[in-house]
């Protein structure tokens, strides 16, 4: 490679729970640089969800990592090119990638939910997700069946 890699930036935890990964997923769901907007956004979605599921002996932040932990795919596949053909090789996922990957597919499938605010929205889909079910985590499921079916391409992995 010619270029240099570009540096990492560091992102700063969140003021409420001190976390890293809660400023990424903010990061995600953020429009047009409204960062405080997002953080309320998130904030609420939080409360929610432990409005949701009062029984659970988790906080709601532990709630919404155990759901990112069920969304997060561990292999995908990428198109590569042999000869005129093309393949779907199943490769493995980056660790900053998966977790990106998931967040992503958290925002969007709770983007697409029917509901009043995007904080019901996103609580929805984070209680679905905690549980096993929902948009993200059949997403998830695809992408695992998909790499299963093309497990015979996997020797043009490079």
């Amino acid at each position: 490679m010619r270029k240099i890699k570009p540096k990492k930036r560091q992102i700063l935890p969140d003021p409420m729970y001190r976390d890293t990964r809660v400023t990424r997923f903010v990061n995600h769901l953020m429009y047009d640089g409204k960062k405080s907007v997002a953080f309320d956004i998130f904030y609420s979605a939080l409360d929610n969800v432990k409005a949701k599921l009062p029984n659970e002996e988790k906080s709601a932040l532990e709630i919404w990592k155990a759901a990112l932990e069920n969304i997060t795919p561990q292999i995908e596949v990428k198109s590569r090119r042999v000869g005129g053909a093309t393949f779907q090789v199943p490769t493995e996922i980056r660790p900053d990638r998966k977790e990106s990957i998931s967040m992503k597919n958290l925002i969007a499938y709770a983007r697409k939910r029917g509901g009043k605010s995007m904080s019901d929205k996103l609580s929805a889909e984070i209680v679905d997700a905690f549980n096993s079910q929902g948009g993200a985590f059949k997403r998830k499921e695809d992408m695992h069946r998909m790499a299963e079916a093309n497990r015979a391409f996997a020797y043009f992995r490079f």
